[in-house]
């Protein structure tokens, strides 16, 4: 006697199922998320000093301080706005390293210092956060050059001397009439002086650090322009905006995302999409049941040991008694002429057996309809003697 080659089964997976189709997925978010940490380690281990004048790393500016500090120009490095705003003066040319790192309301006050105060600043790479601000009438271009060097283009004398430069990166456009563009990308500069209108300082805004690099000051045309550029006064203050500095608070605080480098929030952004793609991939519909054939023919017996099994290992004596009781009654209930849509019905069925059987019928009610069994024994005990009762009426 074999079961029925085909079963219903559910659509849905398990949880087995599921991380069975899912865990290549899991597994490439789980090396992106590592790769991107390890590149953001060395990259930041890279960055280390960046701009600094005090830094011999190759990204670091300490090669240009000591040649300013040759041709008699002093460098000293602040990383305050209080710092910086003290030092201004006619005799100092004040560079601000990361102009995007201040907050809205640090700019405004870095903004009103400069502008009287007679001497040069000289912005470093400003963005849309910062520039507007600092500098009014100018504005960065999204658009960033292709090139890294580039010719002067201009009247300038500093950049005339200097010629090409790597000075390549954010490029800018100005409404002030005075200013003076120079090493344009695209017809808009990379470079650019625009004076005050007061006090006789003036302000220049660089598109790219690289002219004050280590690594790059050698080529081109960077030292000469760099020199230039730093050591028109007397004294140089290096401003390397900190996160730490007590004047970011107030109206202008950032949020966290604002502190969050672009680049960051587009590769989690990407991430999410492809997360969400792959699972659109790899979703299952949750439908009805379906019928489906089994791979092998299974044996009965094979299929009562294997539940039996289940049972005892959950100690569920009450439902494999209820199982029991219930087959055995649907069996009995066509021998006696009951419908088998009342078998399990005490008022129905007991009577009929009753009328069939010799013995005592009082037994019947709690051999058939009785409490779960106390222990293993007892269950093995009422199997055996359901048997012999469906033994005894089919006899009969």
């Amino acid at each position: 006697m074999t079961e029925a080659t085909t079963a219903p089964t559910s659509s849905s997976p398990t949880a087995r199922q599921w991380w069975t189709r899912t865990r290549g997925v899991v597994l490439a978010l789980v090396l992106l998320l590592v790769a991107a940490v390890a590149i953001a380690a060395v990259r930041s281990e890279a960055r280390h000093g960046r701009l600094d004048p005090r830094s011999a790393d190759p990204s670091g500016s300490r090669a240009v301080a000591r040649l300013l500090a040759d041709q008699g120009v002093s460098t000293r490095v602040v990383t305050t706005l209080g710092e910086a705003r003290s030092a201004a003066g006619p005799d100092t040319t004040l560079l601000v390293a990361a102009p995007d790192l201040l907050t809205e309301r640090q700019q405004t006050l870095l903004r009103t210092t400069t502008e009287r105060s007679g001497g040069r600043t000289v912005l470093v790479s400003p963005g849309p956060p910062s520039i507007g601000t600092l500098l009014p009438g100018v504005t960065a271009d999204p658009a960033v050059s292709l090139n890294s060097t580039l010719s002067p283009r201009c009247e300038l004398p500093a950049a005339l001397r200097a010629g090409p430069a790597d000075t390549g990166g954010l490029r800018y456009t100005t409404t002030d009439p005075d200013a003076d563009p120079c090493y344009p990308s695209d017809g808009l500069p990379t470079l650019l002086r625009v004076p005050a209108r007061s006090a006789g300082g003036d302000t220049v805004v660089l598109g790219a650090p690289d002219i004050l690099a280590n690594e790059r000051l050698d080529e081109q045309g960077n030292a000469s322009l760099a020199l230039q550029l730093l050591g028109s006064r007397a004294h140089l203050v290096w401003y390397l905006p900190s996160l730490s500095d007590d004047s970011a608070g107030g109206t202008g605080d950032r949020s966290f995302f604002d502190l969050i480098p672009p680049g960051w929030l587009w590769g989690t952004l990407q991430l999410f999409i492809a997360a969400v793609l792959a699972a659109l991939w790899r979703a299952r519909r949750m439908g009805p049941l379906v019928p489906e054939r089994l791979p092998v023919a299974i044996r009965a017996s094979e299929t009562t040991e294997g539940r039996a099994r289940l049972y005892r290992k959950a100690s569920a004596r009450d439902r494999a008694a209820a199982a029991l009781r219930s087959a055995t009654r649907t069996r009995l209930a066509p021998l006696i002429g009951v419908p088998p849509a009342r078998a399990h019905e005490p008022e129905t069925l007991l009577p009929a057996l009753a009328a069939r059987l010799d013995g005592d019928p009082g037994t019947l009610l709690p051999l058939l309809f009785g409490p779960p069994p106390r222990d293993d024994a007892a269950l093995v005990s009422l199997a055996d003697q359901l048997d012999a009762l469906e033994r005894e009426v089919r006899i009969s």
